[in-house]
């Protein structure tokens, strides 16, 4: 490749456009000797490319104490008249292509008006993009020269910058982190922040940007109302309300279908007794295996088809007080699920608001013969009338159904009912077999992807059952003193252990004493103790000093580095649980301990082991990469009829996973690039054409080179949501990768660009490559899209499902294409085979950049650049693990000072 043709071309490139490296192109001379790329594979790369990396020698330039001093003298001694002799012709007081003029950009960047020029200027060198190939000449010594000078003037002067102004990440907890933290402090599973609205995204991408999370009144309203109504759940009054149970085998569900199976054959013999062919014909489809849900008869073999109807709710069950015995031994009567099909069991319209709805299914898969196993979930529903029908899956993930036809064994589902949305809207208003129909119902949906079918035998349904009483959530909050009978007292007591919970921080005794305040005043307006501190709680939730995250510590005894500490706890959690700290942090907090080095490292280590890290990953990966595109992708059916729900579902978990898995493992962040693995359930390998991976559970899957896969270049899912819904869409691929992956996103469009004229014969006739170079001659969009279409181009092997595919319309796809820097990109292994080579510093970086965003909370800006640079070098210089990443950020002065 032509820019790895010397040592120095592949230090140049090689640099990041804002690290300050601190190393001379003498110092090149001990740097190992790149292998021929020919024969390096995609993996080796990885390491190669890091082995040769500048920045594993990159060390920081400190301030000193004495205020640093821009080099001038160096500028205009070997600097300028480089970039005189080889820019000015296109950027000087005759030609001012892109509005710059480098003959007149102040070289000061420490105080000077035109650093965001220089860093275009920086990024352009780096990446060898100027001067272009055919209109300028500048040697390799020559711009080394230039972007050492420039990359180190760039770090001091960020430094300085932060230095000066400081930094501010004050907002208020988006939408999925006041659910979280809601969830955390009452204990419960619900989700607390159905009705807020979105939050908005920064121009980043995140949702939890300060510049975008501020408070109206509306919204403070909002908050108000939800924490009473959060409270109300975890807050329980009187006795424990009496559960009503359904104690339902297939044998007794069974009896109406074989009842009219049975009618139905006397029906055909009675007809066609003087008809014995066509008897014996008409028998035969009778008693033939259904294709849907059926009922079996284990001792004869007899079957027949489940039947389900929502009027006059003749398969309504009737409940019954008590539970009863668990069934054992061998069953009778089972209803058989093939692939795809379900099970409904009608239950009334007694099933309470509240509580827990718990469900037992005694199960086995139907055969030994199939190694598959197979997976059931669970969905609630109704049917009011023929066009009022509601059903939601609930419960959690699928159960994979291991047991053997012999061994049937029980599964279980726990869903809060006051989770459950939409419920019958004429429940309680109707009559049970009126119409509209008030009852409700739960379905077991075989949800195996391979032909795999599942054997019911016996059913129990619990529904607003509660553990313990009063539950956890109550007990929470109502904790155990012997002050319970003196209201005032109690009620003081529960409020400081509630707010320091909730307020991330020991509470004073003013603080406490202005709640109690309320409390007096509105107890006599209230008809227990438990709805008045529901109330006084409910203010305590909707405080700024729980919805932001600021840290505002009234007591004036707290030493700094507690309340620092305290801060450092909030941050932290709030990055890697999206939520509020646990008491082990809280605790270390109190000490002044958490910022230990040692002990800060344990805690991440600790947090990034805990399921709550899950969140983190979801959160972060679907703001990161943009998965809320794929969440409104149309896609056309009638031209990818297998674009089914489990296939898009397929495709949004697999970018989260796949993080998670990299993190878990602290595996390299280049695996994002490039990995000869991914994590993948049946549905995605079958999309993918990879074998014997069975069953709807996630796991990691080794990757062959006939897959052409691997990292998230070519994931479906991202394939997808970056195309039209029909066909693919270079355009959209390549401006993602270039926002998304290498943070260079390029400038928005002008005003009035041409559109392809699909009307014009000679340009229907084209390919989608062809269009798209022509478009591009269009002097209007030449110089937009000679930086973006390329990138795009290379996955013209996928098509809008992100499929593999070699030809188009009978034409073989033409995936290549070559960069502005006229580097050529040989479709999709090209362009990872590219960013390897050339542009690993500027991905890792552009990495730590969206991972640090992400955890402060905030736009990154100059001032935060010599710290991003810091972290990057570390990173390399550390082998670049996902988790130490994420190490290297908290233990930041950046993330720590903020």
């Amino acid at each position: 490749m032509r820019i790895r043709q010397t040592l120095a071309s592949l230090t140049t490139v090689c640099l990041l456009a804002s690290l300050a490296i601190g190393q001379t192109p003498e110092s090149l001379e001990n740097q190992p000797t790149p292998v021929p790329t020919k024969i390096l594979t995609l993996e080796n790369l990885k390491e190669t490319g890091r082995l040769q990396s500048r920045l594993r020698d990159f060390t920081p330039s400190p301030l000193g104490k004495e205020p640093p001093q821009p080099k001038l003298a160096e500028f205009n001694a070997s600097i300028k008249p480089v970039l005189l002799q080889a820019c000015v012709d296109c950027h000087g007081p005759d030609t001012e292509e892109g509005n710059i003029r480098i003959d007149t950009l102040d070289p000061n960047l420490l105080h000077g008006k035109d650093v965001a020029w220089w860093l275009e200027v920086l990024a352009a060198l780096s990446k060898g993009e100027m001067p272009p190939p055919d209109e300028g000449d500048l040697s390799d010594q020559d711009r080394a020269a230039i972007v050492e000078w420039l990359t180190s003037e760039i770090q001091v002067a960020s430094a300085v910058r932060r230095a000066e102004e400081g930094h501010s990440s004050f907002r208020r907890m988006t939408r999925y982190e006041y659910n979280y933290a809601l969830q955390d402090l009452l204990g419960l599973p619900y989700n607390f922040a159905r009705d807020l609205p979105p939050d908005a995204s920064s121009e980043d991408g995140f949702q939890n940007s300060s510049e975008t999370l501020t408070m109206s009144a509306i919204q403070f309203s909002a908050y108000r109302q939800l924490s009473h109504d959060a409270l109300q759940h975890a807050i329980v009054r009187g006795e424990m309300p009496h559960p009503i149970y359904w104690d339902i085998s297939m044998k007794d569900a069974a009896a109406i279908d074989f009842q009219k199976k049975d009618a139905q054959i006397a029906n055909i013999k009675k007809e066609l007794k003087d008809d014995p062919e066509t008897l014996k014909k008409r028998l035969k489809n009778a008693q033939a295996t259904p294709r849907d849900t059926y009922y079996l008869d284990l001792a004869n073999g007899h079957t027949a088809s489940e039947e389900w109807a929502y009027y006059n709710a003749r398969y309504a069950r009737k409940p019954i007080a008590q539970p009863v015995d668990a069934p054992t031994g061998q069953p009778e009567v089972v209803a058989v699920i093939p692939p795809q099909k379900r099970l409904i069991l009608e239950l009334g319209d007694t099933i309470p608001e509240e509580g827990m709805l718990r469900v037992r299914v005694r199960a086995a898969r139907a055969s030994l013969d199939n190694p598959r196993l197979p997976s059931l979930s669970l969905e609630f529903g109704w049917q009011a009338s023929n066009d009022s029908y509601a059903a939601v899956r609930v419960g959690g993930p699928d159960k994979v159904i291991d047991a053997v036809p012999d061994s049937p064994q029980f599964y279980e589902w726990r869903v809060p009912l006051s989770e459950i949305q939409p419920r019958n809207s004429v429940r309680h208003i109707n009559k049970l077999g009126d119409l509209p129909s008030p009852s409700e119902f739960i379905k077991l949906v075989n949800s195996s992807v391979s032909p795999a079918d599942v054997q019911i035998d016996h059913v129990t349904v619990a529904a607003g059952i509660y553990e313990q009483w009063p539950p956890a959530s109550h007990t929470r909050i109502f904790i155990e003193s012997v002050n319970q009978t003196d209201e005032t007292n109690y009620a003081r007591e529960i409020l400081s252990s509630f707010m320091s919970r909730a307020w991330r921080r020991p509470v004073t005794e003013a603080e406490v004493a202005q709640k109690i305040k309320l409390f007096t005043t509105i107890r006599p307006q209230c008809t227990d103790f438990e709805e008045a501190m529901t109330e006084v709680l409910a203010a305590v939730l909707s405080s700024p000093q729980f919805l932001y995250l600021s840290h505002s510590n009234t007591d004036a005894t707290v030493p700094e580095n507690v309340i620092a500490n305290e801060r450092l706890a909030t941050r932290l959690s709030i990055f890697l649980w999206c939520s509020i700290p646990d008491q082990e942090l809280l605790t270390l907090a109190a000490q002044g301990k958490l910022s230990d080095p040692t002990i800060l490292n344990a805690q991440v280590d600790r947090m990034l082991a805990d399921p709550r890290s899950r969140r983190f990953s979801e959160h972060f990966v679907r703001q990161w990469l943009g998965l809320q595109l794929l969440d409104y992708l149309n896609v056309d059916r009638k031209t990818y009829p297998q674009f089914d729900p489990a296939l898009k579902e397929a495709m949004l978990e697999e970018p989260v996973a796949f993080f998670d898995e990299v993190l878990r493992n602290n595996e390299s962040v280049l695996d994002f690039i490039h990995a000869d693995y991914t994590v993948a359930n049946e549905r995605l390998a079958m999309h993918y054409g990879i074998k014997d991976v069975h069953g709807n559970t996630f796991r990691r899957v080794n990757l062959q080179p006939q897959h052409q896969r691997g990292g998230l270049l070519t994931q479906a899912g991202l394939l997808a949501m970056n195309s039209d819904g029909k066909d693919s869409h270079p355009l959209k691929r390549g401006i993602w990768v270039l926002k998304s992956l290498l943070n260079d996103p390029p400038p928005p469009p002008p005003a009035a660009v041409p559109i392809i004229d699909l009307a014009d014969p000679e340009i229907a006739k084209m390919t989608l490559k062809q269009r798209i170079e022509n478009h591009r001659n269009q002097a209007a969009c030449k110089s937009c899209h000679a930086k973006i279409d390329p990138w795009g181009i290379a996955f013209e092997n996928f098509d809008a499902i992100g499929r593999w595919r070699t030809e188009v319309g009978g034409q073989p796809v033409d995936a290549s294409s070559m960069l502005s820097n006229n580097q050529e990109l040989d479709g999709v292994e090209g362009l990872k085979r590219y960013l390897l080579e050339e542009r690993q510093d500027q991905f890792t970086q552009a990495v730590v950049h969206k991972l640090t965003s992400y955890a402060l909370g905030r736009h990154l800006n100059f001032g935060d650049r010599a710290s991003v640079d810091d972290i990057t070098a570390k990173l390399r210089q550390q082998g670049d693990g996902l988790a130490t990443a994420i190490k290297l950020i908290v233990a930041s002065d950046l993330f720590q000072s903020e």
